[in-house]
């Protein structure tokens, strides 16, 4: 019972976080949908608040199972490290999330250029909307990090450590890098769905766009994980919101 002690607690401190963060999703993806989709969701769960309820379960799930589990793998894997922020560690990625969420808002003026729906979707970026980013931060930021590098990034560096180097005590670096490559690309591949909402369509460019921006990114915060411990994943993705929607907010019109 004392194993399942520090999962279980990690678990429950993720729950306040899911719990708002699912409600924000929730509202953000409310106000993005047109009229049409708004209807149909709300014809299928009878209201707003249903929809609501669906989306704030749904990531209170996503916490509890893959915090727990997530917590267990990355002891396995000796990935699980004290929950604290080291002075170096921390500058390190402030310093490199700071210059990548400033890349990453470039997103705008290229792939905005390109591709007509991006660029319509920018039309909102330079207003200043609580809703999104409390959602970028704490969905995002840290729900998001919990399932897809602490659970989903964990998982496979462990099968691939107990199915390709059963023979070595601890997970190789190789396996930690390839675990950390598919988890990005299911990254990317996870956010096709939102992108069919957001755009109404796929298109070579647009798969290639959501497939660059998530999936490199993807790596870097597994880097983190890797190098560093989970927290600093989380770190690096709410900065990179941040800096990003700020920018945005700050140069759009």
């Amino acid at each position: 019972m004392k194993k399942l002690r520090k999962p279980l607690i990690f678990t429950l401190c993720l729950l306040p976080i899911a719990l708002l963060g699912g409600y924000f999703t929730a509202k953000m993806s409310l106000a993005g949908m047109d009229g049409a989709m708004l209807e149909e969701a709300i014809r299928q769960l009878g209201s707003r608040e249903a929809l609501i309820a669906v989306v704030v379960a749904q990531t209170i799930l996503y916490a509890l199972v893959c915090g727990f589990f997530g917590y267990i793998l990355a002891e396995k894997i000796g990935l699980m490290r004290p929950f604290r922020f080291r002075k170096a560690e921390t500058l390190r990625v402030v310093l490199i999330s700071l210059f990548c969420g400033a890349l990453f808002s470039l997103d705008a003026w290229t792939f905005g250029k390109w591709i007509p729906e991006v660029g319509a979707s920018y039309a909102a970026a330079g207003r200043f909307d609580l809703t999104v980013w409390i959602a970028s931060v704490l969905y995002g930021g840290v729900i998001e990090e919990v399932m897809m590098r602490l659970f989903v990034m964990s998982l496979l560096a462990f099968l691939g450590w107990k199915l390709f180097c059963r023979k070595d005590s601890t997970v190789p670096v190789k396996v930690l890098i390839c675990a950390n490559i598919l988890a990005a690309l299911l990254f990317a591949a996870g956010h096709l769905p939102a992108t069919v909402l957001s755009f109404g369509r796929l298109t070579p460019l647009i798969v290639f766009r959501c497939f660059l921006l998530n999936g490199a990114w993807g790596l870097l915060f597994g880097r983190f994980y890797r190098r560093y411990g989970i927290q600093y994943a989380m770190l690096a993705h709410i900065l990179f919101h941040l800096v990003s929607r700020s920018i945005w907010l700050a140069v759009l019109p």
